[in-house]
């Protein structure tokens, strides 16, 4: 089990930075429900809270504040570009020192994020907008 330990607080920080990115990404892909979609961010963390013990690693990202990426990005494109640049650093650091096990929760809870925050606010008459869902693939591309 791989626990915060093993990280510099540098990787710490992306590693509880990045899914939170991930959200905004979404969330800004289409404009609209922010507010509430910012709010489902919360509720998933809080989910994960409640699963506690099946990974150390995620027990510990998830019970700490999520850290802010205070990069200012000054356009969604820009916000993406940076989130998916985010995510693969965060992933190549898991991939080094962590189980491939808990390297596939990590993932997964960020997909979790993007997927609860696109369905969460309805645009276009669609539960997940055309721009939410190229988000979605984007960052299920940059976790690899």
């Amino acid at each position: 089990m791989t626990n915060k330990a093993a990280f510099t607080e540098e990787e710490w920080d992306l590693l509880r930075s990045a899914p939170p990115l991930a959200g905004m990404t979404v969330s800004f892909a289409s404009g609209g429900g922010m507010i509430r979609e910012t709010l489902e961010m919360g509720k998933v963390y809080a989910d994960a809270r409640k699963q506690h013990g099946e990974s150390e690693l995620l027990d510990a990202i998830v019970s700490s504040k999520p850290e802010r990426d205070h990069t200012k990005q000054h356009s969604p494109d820009e916000l993406k570009q940076h989130t998916l640049e985010q995510l693969g650093k965060a992933v190549g650091v898991l991939t080094s020192k962590a189980t491939p096990d808990e390297v596939e929760d990590y993932k997964q809870f960020v997909l979790t994020i993007a997927d609860r925050v696109a369905k969460r606010h309805e645009e276009d008459g669609a539960d997940v907008s055309a721009a939410e869902q190229q988000a979605i693939d984007d960052i299920r591309a940059a976790l690899g």
